[in-house]
């Protein structure tokens, strides 16, 4: 069986490398024995990094802390440089937030099966037809 291409959203990223949510128990687990692989591009990795350097109260990550982050997540993620062909984008839904819209992008470039998100108005989104399916980490 083929490994499920998957896409996560900053905040999953953040609780993967940050938080040690325990909700990501399953996704971790999937990804290390090569059941799943997870996907990234120029623009999530961008903001991935910029979200490192927030003050999360008892989380703030100093910059040594960020690059390790960083290169964890460059580990862990294969890096798709092409974008979906602009007729494809098309026909993704719009998202209401459209920082958030780069997360379908690159789940429709990656030709993930699934983008895993905590975010509700990606999630608002999964009862709509798309090439992949959106679903928290619990769903995953």
């Amino acid at each position: 069986m083929a490994a499920r291409r998957v896409v996560l959203d900053t905040n999953i990223w953040l609780d993967w490398l940050v938080f040690d949510d325990l909700s990501l128990l399953k996704l971790k687990r999937t990804v290390s024995e090569g059941q799943a692989e997870i996907f990234i591009n120029a623009a999530c990795e961008a903001e991935l990094e910029r979200v490192l350097a927030y003050d999360f109260a008892r989380h703030t990550l100093d910059a040594a802390a960020q690059g390790a982050c960083l290169a964890e997540c460059r580990r862990i993620a294969r890096r798709i440089e092409a974008a979906a062909p602009e007729a494809e984008r098309k026909l993704l839904p719009r998202c209401l937030d459209p920082d958030d819209q780069k997360f379908l992008d690159l789940a429709l470039a990656a030709r993930a099966d699934v983008l895993v998100t905590k975010d509700h108005k990606l999630l608002e989104l999964a009862r709509r037809t798309t090439p992949f399916r959106i679903v928290n980490p619990r769903r995953f």
